[in-house]
């Protein structure tokens, strides 16, 4: 198992924007296209807190996040959503991601 860990910084005034782009549009996405999300918050404590969406998403292997990735931003519904959040501007600040791999721990997990 692979986890990809995204962080989401967005423009001042924006957060609002982004947390209704997530819970309207991305996560129904992700249900559509199997991909499966496990964890979902703000940072609390550290850089940018309160002002930062992260979520974590598991995946078989870089195979799979990468076909299902490729499928959701190619998914016309996505592009539309996307598009009509950024008429008024920007909504992020910073995007940052890492792929993570739990191989070697998977028995710790279970």
């Amino acid at each position: 198992m692979i986890y990809e860990v995204r962080e989401y910084v967005p423009v001042a005034g924006r957060l609002g924007d982004v947390i209704d782009l997530f819970k309207t549009e991305v996560v129904p996405l992700f249900g559509k296209h199997e991909m499966e999300l496990v964890h979902v918050g703000f940072t609390t404590l550290g850089d940018n807190s309160f002002n930062e969406l992260i979520y974590t998403m598991r995946f078989r292997d870089l195979a799979e996040l990468e076909s299902k990735w490729a499928a959701f931003i190619q998914d016309p519904q996505w592009n539309a959503a996307f598009s009509e959040r950024e008429k008024s501007g920007p909504l992020y600040r910073a995007i940052r991601r890492r792929v993570t791999d739990a191989g070697p721990f998977d028995e710790l997990l279970t």
